[in-house]
């Protein structure tokens, strides 16, 4: 496992950070919007609000990782673009999509961008014990629970407008529905609240902690099947049968670090956090090491995801730290093989693929835009390079 280590610390700092520092829009702020297929970088294309906070968390935790200034002069210079042009400071809150000069596109209000605006202010926090962004991020988080949560059927709103009246869920529904509650939302804003007590530990943060951890294991956790719900209405009811397989092992690391962060101790969570490990490894995991999508119905998607296999790996060696089950070191070898034969660029100037199709090719989607970026694949080394060093 220490070559292993080596070859996710040099991927890290000799090809994804370096990638994404060749956007940094001197001009503007930001990183540029777009990276085509082919490469080519689109100057003028749209900047994200989420995206824009991922870069953020990203080059934050890479300096508190590494204590390489050049990531601190970076996160600074995504810090200032997001806290002068991604910040709504007439109505609150994150906007959606800003235009490559940072004038505001859409100005649409989502939770799931705001939980990302929390993740990156405490990591950046972290890293340079920025009172100003650990403010702003406290004021995202009273906002969140302010706007977003729907207390009498506890659970978080997902989508408004500026000025946060609620709308449809546009922007976090697929599959052809329009879900009302996300596990996609709820395992973010967890993530985000576990960073956030990290460096702002009060009651107050730790009983929503407690709440969100409530809420997956009564509400999404099917403990007959051990796979988490997607989709629901306003009444929990789940509202397509549809398996993520990514965010599944993905929301069990992120769990298990709310449960360590905030030291709780309940037996049924832990063994949430390893069921789901072991059901996903038994379950989805494909004889070329890969871990495929989802399941809608009986209708197996085998894309293999860049972001799936990056989370899959953080997520099997949790799982191995909690049960010394060599099973999962197996898993996660097969995994970083596969990864590096099939979703790392190996073009000149490439990064990560966004994925390889069901037969073998890969798809032609961008290396980089508003849902592409440095926040899977980066967080998967520097975890690595963290659980590792310990």
């Amino acid at each position: 496992m220490n070559t292993f280590k080596h070859e996710v610390t040099k991927e890290l700092t000799e090809h994804i950070l370096p990638f994404w520092m060749k956007q940094k829009d001197d001009i503007y702020g930001g990183f540029y919007g777009e990276v085509d297929y082919n490469l080519n970088v689109h100057q003028q294309a749209n900047k994200g609000g989420i995206i824009t906070s991922r870069f953020l968390w990203t080059f934050s935790a890479a300096y508190r990782v590494t204590n390489d200034k050049t990531y601190l002069n970076i996160a600074t210079h995504l810090y200032n673009f997001l806290i002068n042009k991604v910040y709504d400071h007439e109505h609150k809150g994150l906007y959606w999509m800003v235009d490559y000069k940072g004038t505001p596109i859409d100005t649409r209000k989502h939770v799931y961008t705001q939980s990302f605006g929390i993740y990156a202010l405490s990591e950046y926090f972290r890293a340079t014990q920025n009172e100003e962004a650990l403010k702003m991020a406290k004021d995202l988080f009273e906002l969140i629970e302010e706007k977003g949560y729907n207390q009498s059927i506890n659970a978080y709103r997902e989508e408004f407008d500026r000025q946060w009246n609620e709308v449809p869920n546009e922007m976090l529904s697929e599959n052809g529905v329009m879900a009302e509650i996300t596990m996609n939302t709820t395992i973010h804003v967890l993530e985000a609240y576990t960073t956030l007590y990290k460096v702002w530990p009060t009651e107050q943060v730790k009983s929503r902690i407690e709440n969100l951890l409530r809420i997956l294991y009564e509400n999404i956790y099917d403990k007959e099947t051990k796979f988490l719900g997607v989709f629901f209405d306003m009444n929990w009811n789940s509202i397509i049968n549809l398996k993520s397989f990514g965010h599944d092992i993905e929301a069990s690391w992120l769990i298990d670090e709310a449960i360590k962060a905030i030291k709780l101790e309940k037996p049924e969570y832990h063994q949430m956090v390893i069921d789901i490990a072991y059901n996903i490894a038994n379950y989805a995991i494909q004889n070329d090491g890969s871990l495929i999508n989802e399941q809608e119905n009986d209708l197996l998607d085998k894309t293999r995801v860049w972001w799936v296999q990056a989370e899959a790996m953080v997520g099997f060696l949790n799982a191995y730290q909690r049960t010394h089950d060599h099973m999962f070191l197996k898993i996660i070898q097969n995994l970083w093989e596969y990864t590096k034969q099939n979703i790392i660029d190996s073009r000149e100037n490439g990064e990560w693929i966004w994925s390889v199709e069901a037969n073998g090719q890969p798809t032609k989607r961008n290396i980089g835009d508003p849902w592409k970026g440095s926040y899977h694949n980066g967080r998967f080394c520097l975890e690595i390079i963290e659980r590792m060093s310990v």
